[in-house]
């Protein structure tokens, strides 16, 4: 989930606005059948998220209606869609990860569904790493890392255990794991780093901490404006300012011990009031056409490894040596933790 900011694109009728915000049980009086609503984080939906352009060619190559509520964060969106379970105000979930998939299985709202052309165009350790039995198909992927502004006056650390220095007080911007993928996978980084010592880290780390934001687009953007020289993201993520700016002044971070991958998916919510209309948008997500439009807008690899990167990606996106993982019911258990310190 990446990521520019940041203002919101309504394509939210007034009366699902309400539904997503008030607790409603319907998005609308009456559901269109040729209506495909979707629960998407507010940077997928947002100024120069893929949303707009997701939404023209899915009108255009179907004819149906595509309809984004926007949620601040997966996370948030994932336990609001457990709570509607038997009635669903959405057809489809985006935003589900590798840390999040597990719960979102066991809290039986995902329909099995396996796209059309899905294993030619989709590689079979990204659909392995959200459960292998497509109730949650990817889309993109990309490893954790920390972002470090070059042009800051305080040296990049080389480690998480670098982190703790006190050089780096009030320097680290964080999202907050209980809401946000991001932050949750950093939460993953830490219990796959320092094992049961986690909570001691955390507790090292505290004072280095300028800020825990609800979601990845408020923390990003607190660091576009200069606020801290380091936050959490991703090693796609300097490919932007690459791209847009022509600048190399935000760097990646690439780190011995390792990197925490991300790999996001979709899936149809069990009870979905348009199950084919779902299907349709499903098979349209993982399609060239579809695919294509991601690199330049969520700033990940796209699933589908058919789509050619841009140039941005050579120079500004970095490649870890290593990749770490943590039992994400362990990580569960270690964010209640965390955030009770």
């Amino acid at each position: 989930m990446q990521k520019r900011i940041f203002k919101f694109i309504s394509f939210v009728s007034m009366s699902a606005a309400a539904a997503f915000l008030g607790g409603c049980s319907k998005v609308s009086s009456v559901k269109n059948s040729n209506e495909v609503v979707v629960y998407a984080y507010d940077s997928f939906v947002g100024e120069w998220g893929p949303g707009a352009e997701l939404k023209k060619r899915f009108e255009e190559k179907t004819g149906l209606a595509l309809t984004f509520v926007e949620g601040e964060d997966a996370v948030s969106l994932l336990s609001k869609a457990i709570l509607e379970k038997d009635n669903p105000n959405a057809d489809i979930l985006i935003g589900l990860d590798n840390n999040t998939a597990k719960k979102a299985i066991d809290a039986d709202i995902l329909q099995e569904y396996k796209p059309e052309n899905a294993e030619k165009l989709i590689p079979a350790e990204l659909e392995d790493a959200l459960g292998g039995n497509w109730k949650i198909t990817p889309y993109d992927y990309s490893h954790f890392a920390i972002i470090y502004n070059t042009e800051s006056k305080i040296p990049a650390p080389k480690s998480l255990e670098d982190l703790t220095d006190s050089k780096y007080q009030k320097s680290l911007i964080l999202m907050d794991p209980r809401t946000s993928t991001p932050g949750l996978g950093f939460a993953a980084w830490t219990v796959a780093i320092f094992g049961d010592n986690y909570l001691d880290y955390w507790k090292a780390l505290r004072p280095n901490i300028l800020a825990m934001t609800p979601g990845w687009s408020s923390g990003w953007g607190m660091f576009e404006k200069g606020e801290a020289p380091l936050v959490i993201s991703y090693t796609t993520s300097p490919a932007a300012t690459v791209e847009y700016n022509g600048s190399t002044t935000y760097k990646a971070l690439v780190f011995d011990e390792g990197h925490p991958i991300q790999v996001e998916g979709a899936a149809i919510l069990k009870n979905a009031k348009n199950p084919e209309g779902a299907k349709k948008f499903m098979d349209f997500f993982i399609s060239d056409e579809a695919q294509s439009v991601l690199p330049l807008t969520q700033w990940m690899y796209p699933a589908n490894k058919n789509v050619e990167l841009p140039e941005s990606y050579k120079i500004g996106a970095a490649t870890p040596a290593k990749t770490v993982s943590a039992d994400s019911e362990k990580v569960s258990e270690a964010v209640a933790k965390i955030m009770a310190q």
